[in-house]
């Protein structure tokens, strides 16, 4: 009897430990997907047509932010740095016929693309071209003052540089246009511009390019900074992508971290956090769409050995918070700015924040590229998602309901 006694009292107590721990380690760590920190990045959840932002993928939850940059400040920024361009150019350099009018031919990335259409908007608008539409073919004659004096500018021709599998942004697809412009414009071409730096270098891949013909990208890749450092590339506008990298992960370490209110987007943004950890580039906070945008900065032959490769922020350190586990989607395993600089710079930040990533890429074309590894989501504390296109949110936050 008091054998069967001890037996019992011992699977009593067993079973009261075994029920604590499930209590302890199960219910109170336990947390839906739902529940999760979702942080959308580099496309903005928005209508593809009018551009406006989604506001239903942005208030998923409550730990549902977007970080990216100031598009239309890049578009200014880029527009601003074609103007100063053209204020300090040679007239009889630039004008290549003598016709008294600047001709440019213009990369434009992705029409649906918000990126893209603050792109064209500030170019256009700083050309005096803009005529209220993005659209290509849709620019009316502007003006520009070079060297003192005001001259006419034709945008020769728009085009949106779309692979022949479907993506945007498609670099090869514009080495394949400016062969054809340079052939049918010829010396009517002054100026090439590009809403991207791998769409610019594409450009500079045909083999009939004017040689010495200005021309401008966007992203400040490492490739495009190498060129402005040949003489090859005029200018291009950086966008920040480090902070943009290491704001992505500082969102989703704070929520991780429980903090709430402005300590998401502030801690180790533009305060520092509990680990000392600081971004230094600027980057601001758009409570109305629940974004954070990094600042952007033009780079040209002036400046550019600022932008060379490998000058990461100081201002993050290596931090001992409990190591979390986040899926990321990336739209295109081939996007130049995305493959060359922004993974990159995640996978430096990512274990400073001891986050461990786990990285899943699209074709940048079909949704389902991404969708279809959007999985095994139990296995992951937080998820970042960028999208093939930017009226897919709630593709992605239909499958965190389960």
């Amino acid at each position: 009897m008091k054998k069967t006694l001890g037996v019992a009292v011992s699977f009593v107590l067993a079973a009261s430990c075994i029920f604590a721990g499930g209590a302890s380690d199960g219910a109170s760590k336990k947390v839906l997907n739902k529940d999760k920190p979702f942080v959308f990045f580099n496309r903005q959840p928005s209508d593809p047509v009018s551009g406006s932002i989604d506001m239903d993928s942005m208030n998923w939850n409550d730990k549902t932010y977007y970080v990216g940059f100031d598009a239309a400040g890049g578009g200014a920024v880029q527009g601003k740095l074609i103007v100063d361009y053209l204020a300090k150019a040679d007239i009889s350099k630039l004008d290549r016929n003598g016709d008294g009018t600047i001709g440019y031919v213009l990369c434009i990335g992705d029409v649906g693309h918000n990126d893209s259409k603050a792109r064209t908007e500030g170019i256009r608008k700083a050309l005096g071209t803009w005529n209220g539409s993005t659209n290509p073919g849709e620019a009316k004659e502007g003006s520009a003052v070079v060297g003192g004096k005001t001259y006419k500018v034709v945008e020769l021709e728009g085009k949106a540089m779309t692979g022949t599998d479907g993506s945007t942004w498609n670099a090869n697809a514009a080495t394949d246009a400016m062969t054809g412009w340079a052939t049918k414009f010829n010396t009517q071409i002054d100026m090439v511009v590009s809403n991207n730096d791998g769409m610019a270098m594409g450009c500079l891949q045909a083999s009939n390019f004017p040689a010495g013909v200005p021309i401008f990208g966007y992203d400040a890749n490492a490739d495009a900074i190498e060129a402005i450092g040949k003489g090859q590339l005029t200018g291009t506008v950086s966008q920040n992508v480090d902070a943009q990298a290491a704001g992505t992960l500082q969102v989703l370490r704070n929520l991780l971290d429980g903090l709430t209110g402005a300590d998401v987007y502030k801690k180790g943004i533009s305060e520092a956090d509990q680990y000392g950890n600081k971004i230094s580039a600027p980057v601001d906070y758009v409570s109305t769409t629940k974004a954070l945008l990094a600042a952007n900065s033009g780079v040209n032959s002036s400046n550019w050995k600022q932008y060379t490769a490998g000058n990461r922020d100081a201002g993050i350190k290596q931090s001992n918070a409990p190591e979390k586990k986040v899926l990321l989607t990336i739209y295109n395993s081939a996007d130049n700015f995305l493959s060359s600089s922004y993974l990159p710079a995640l996978q430096y930040y990512a274990p400073l924040l001891n986050i461990k990533l786990t990285v899943v890429q699209g074709d940048g074309q079909n949704e389902s590229s991404c969708l279809d590894k959007f999985t095994n989501l139990n296995n992951y504390d937080a998820y970042a998602v960028n999208m093939v296109k930017t009226n897919s949110g709630k593709d992605y936050t239909d499958k965190l309901k389960y």
